[in-house]
């Protein structure tokens, strides 16, 4: 089974960036230990912090791969056009987040990406990422 992991903006700072939120672990490394905990799985991982690089990675994995874990961080609650594009894929999506954002700004309680999403998993921190591997 194949299964790619897509982050958004500013993920590449986990473990420098707000570590009371997101923790001090780099996804680097927590990437590690996902690929020792699913051995029989194909896991890949991708990173950008622009919305178009985004998008075109959708496309371009979301008719052939299993699964797409999608972290589109701040671009959940602006992006039109990943939504969009979460909706125009076959693969199926789970959106996910590291903190729980109804606990956060009023502006990240809306989501463009949950209405094509197959679910959605959020705050509990890096492990968010497990829960949504597991549940392909």
């Amino acid at each position: 089974m194949r299964i790619i992991i897509i982050n958004g903006p500013n993920l590449n700072l986990l473990g420098k960036r707000e570590p009371e939120v997101y923790g001090d672990t780099t996804f680097e490394d927590y990437f590690l230990e996902l690929r020792s905990k699913f051995k029989n799985l194909e896991l890949e991982y991708f990173q950008s912090n622009i919305e178009g690089e985004i998008i075109d990675k959708l496309q371009e994995v979301g008719f052939s791969y299993d699964g797409i874990v999608l972290n589109a961080a701040s671009y959940t609650h602006t992006s039109v056009g990943i939504g969009d594009a979460v909706k125009a894929i076959n693969t199926p999506v789970v959106e996910v987040h590291i903190s729980n954002t109804f606990k956060r700004e009023e502006f990240r309680h809306h989501s463009y990406i949950s209405s094509g999403a197959q679910g959605v998993i959020l705050g509990f921190g890096l492990q968010s990422y497990d829960l949504a591997i597991a549940s392909f």
